[in-house]
């Protein structure tokens, strides 16, 4: 029992030896142990904070790719909700059956026409979510030159447990051969394994070497990439939104001058059971008949002023703004004005403008 107490203690010491030699040439902790070597134990240093560097970019560019991507689906959904609006509206619009005016009418038409064009923006920005934000992500985090740097930095770490191994076997031998008092086989074995331990520590530092610069430069590239699509993300996004409140602002005024029209208690008789302007060809023949009394023609133009906003319908009809004024060439028995504002020409309801010089009198006649 004593003898096999002495050889347990002597095992002890022997493997407290050995580590005590393999903590004088390697260090602890991390990504694999560090070497006492200072370069070494840099280079250790820097590999480990690139490799997590790199997977912390690439679980960022995941999650980037997967937000993007449920952001797709869901804008698609609102497209398919929006464009079904659209359309109930164009239809309402078009079937016209309201028996009091068309004003309803209009607008319906109008709401129908800007959340078409609201969606097809959205569609828009939405595909270019995908082709610019993650495409390219989804294409760097699955890429050739991550994996591959991954990779180095997994064979550099499996070297350097070998190389710690290695360095074990050495000092165990080192010890015996102590031991032995100079036996030649001894030696020779120890010789052999002092030599693989160099050869692995040269490769290691090579290896090390590589795998730092490969982490390096997918490093580089994940920061540049990532910026540069977070950047189209937002600028996609921001012209999105810029181009939707153009709609949204022309949407609103032609909406607003139908609600005038209602609420307006000024406002001239609604102009929904108004005929038609004339068409082409009797505006024609009216110009036609006034071509044979020039002092008709010249008598028969005056400056009105706009009283009331009248947005038109047809494209032969002139939309007018509160204010401003209209040169008026001819108006019909039917209720209809035709004359040019802004350089525009067309047809108008002649309730809606009064002649200049009637309302400058009626300014006077105020301040008097």
């Amino acid at each position: 029992m004593e003898a096999i107490r002495k050889q347990a203690s002597r095992l002890r010491e022997q493997v407290a030896r050995q580590q005590q030699a393999v903590f004088k040439q390697f260090g602890g902790g991390g990504y694999g142990s560090g070497l006492s070597d200072e370069a070494e134990l840099h280079q250790h240093q820097k590999l480990e904070k690139l490799y997590i560097s790199t997977r912390a970019a690439k679980h960022y560019q995941r999650d980037i790719v997967r937000g993007v991507e449920g952001y797709i689906v869901t804008g698609s959904k609102q497209v398919e909700i929006g464009t079904k609006l659209s359309e109930d509206s164009r239809k309402y619009g078009s079937d016209n059956t309201c028996t009091n005016g068309n004003v309803l009418t209009r607008a319906a038409l109008s709401y129908g026409r800007a959340r078409a064009q609201m969606e097809k923006e959205r569609g828009n920005m939405l595909k270019a979510l995908g082709t610019q934000v993650a495409e390219p992500l989804r294409a760097m985090v699955l890429g050739a030159p991550l994996e591959d740097a991954r990779h180095l930095a997994q064979r550099y770490d499996r070297m350097r447990q070998e190389a710690e191994a290695q360095a074990t076997e050495v000092a165990r031998r080192q010890a015996k051969a102590r031991e032995s008092q100079g036996n030649p086989d001894i030696l020779m074995k120890l010789e052999s394994a002092e030599a693989k331990l160099q050869d692995l520590k040269s490769n290691m530092t090579i290896l090390g070497k590589e795998a730092a610069s490969a982490l390096a430069s997918v490093e580089d590239q994940q920061q540049k990439l990532t910026l540069e699509r977070l950047l189209a993300m937002v600028e996609s996004e921001r012209g999105y939104h810029q181009r939707v409140l153009q709609i949204l602002d022309q949407l609103e005024g032609e909406m607003a001058s139908e609600r005038q029209r209602i609420e307006a208690p000024s406002t001239p008789s609604s102009t929904d059971n108004m005929p038609p302007p004339p068409s082409y060809e009797e505006a024609n023949g009216v110009f036609a008949s006034q071509m044979h009394d020039t002092s008709t023609d010249s008598m028969g133009y005056f400056l009105g002023e706009v009283l009331f906003p009248y947005h038109g319908v047809t494209e032969v009809e002139l939309s007018l703004s509160t204010g401003e004024y209209v040169v008026v060439r001819k108006v019909t028995s039917s209720g209809w004005a035709e004359g040019e504002c802004k350089g525009k020409a067309g047809w108008f309801p002649y309730e809606y403008i009064e002649r200049r010089e009637r309302v400058l009198a009626n300014k006077v006649s105020e301040v008097f």
